[in-house]
């Protein structure tokens, strides 16, 4: 039995066919707060666990007889990020030793051993979930990220209006990308392959590091037509936030996460072949941002 929370979220809705399509033939449990959500053919084929996995009583009926668990936190602006991620996860880490579940992959993020990671806010709190669950004595991967292709999506109504994307790292400063599906086909792989022990991380990379202006030059080449990028200072950003109703320790975790990125938080890494995964960027955006844009 695998248990897969968050299975409506960008990962999780890919994780979901690659684990119902595969030959293994895994029992599946989803914990989710609206069945609504689930494609009406996977309500079919999976158990359905009704609720918030933040909740121990939810969790506790969830990871009963559970063999492997796929964890995934979802962003929540009004806590802080310690209350977002080990808050948040506290429940399920003793549920796990409770109903000795044997395997969890969790998402968490790069940055483990580099100069900043004790104070790079959301990936901070990300890899202090990442020890809470460790010590829990179950077998554990944290899937070490690169940022996403698909944050980018937030900013298809810039590039089709203005022709600009905008964030707050070095336009020169080269880190590591992934697309969402690669991160799902990573976690497929290792719940179903549960062969593994003790705790680590594996880092999943796209095939390249990129820059703000790679980033631009390869957006110009599938759009056909210029878009630059623009970096903000980092007060705008955090001001930005705040209008949106952010709480403000989120926010600030947000900001000092974003400056450690641009201080090489994602840097640590080595890529080599088993960390890379297949998607490039130009096909990411052929088949996902440029029809974004274009609508």
């Amino acid at each position: 039995m695998i248990v897969i929370t968050a299975p409506t979220g960008n990962i999780g809705s890919r994780l979901l066919p690659l684990l119902l399509e595969s030959p293994h033939g895994e029992a599946l449990r989803v914990v989710v707060r609206d069945p609504a959500r689930l494609p009406a053919p996977v309500r079919e084929r999976v158990e359905v666990v009704v609720g918030s996995h933040g909740d121990p009583e939810v969790v506790g009926r969830a990871f009963e007889g559970a063999d492997a668990v796929f964890w995934l936190v979802p962003p929540d602006s009004s806590l802080t990020p310690d209350e977002g991620f080990c808050g948040f996860t506290r429940p399920a880490a003793e549920a796990l030793g409770a109903h000795g579940v044997g395997h969890v992959v969790g998402v968490s993020a790069l940055g483990r051993g580099t100069a900043v990671a004790d104070r790079a806010g959301l990936v901070t709190a990300s890899l202090a979930m990442d020890d809470l669950i460790a010590g829990t004595g179950v077998a554990y991967r944290a899937l070490a990220n690169g940022s996403f292709f698909e944050n980018l999506l937030e900013e298809a109504a810039s590039i089709r209006e203005r022709g600009v994307f905008t964030d707050v790292v070095d336009a020169g400063r080269k880190a590591p990308f992934v697309a969402v599906a690669d991160i799902a086909a990573v976690a497929a792989g290792l719940l179903l392959e549960r062969s593994w022990s003790g705790t680590g991380s594996v880092p999943v990379l796209g095939p390249q590091d990129l820059s703000p202006d790679d980033v631009a030059r390869v957006i110009s080449e599938q759009l056909g037509r210029p878009v630059r990028y623009e970096r903000r200072p980092f007060d705008e950003l955090y001001a930005t936030l705040l209008g949106y109703g952010l709480d403000a320790a989120f926010a600030q975790g947000v900001v000092d996460m974003k400056r450690a990125k641009d201080e090489g938080l994602d840097a640590g890494v080595v890529r080599t072949p088993d960390h890379s995964c297949p998607t490039t960027f130009e096909q990411w955006c052929a088949r996902t941002l440029k029809p974004a844009v274009l609508s």
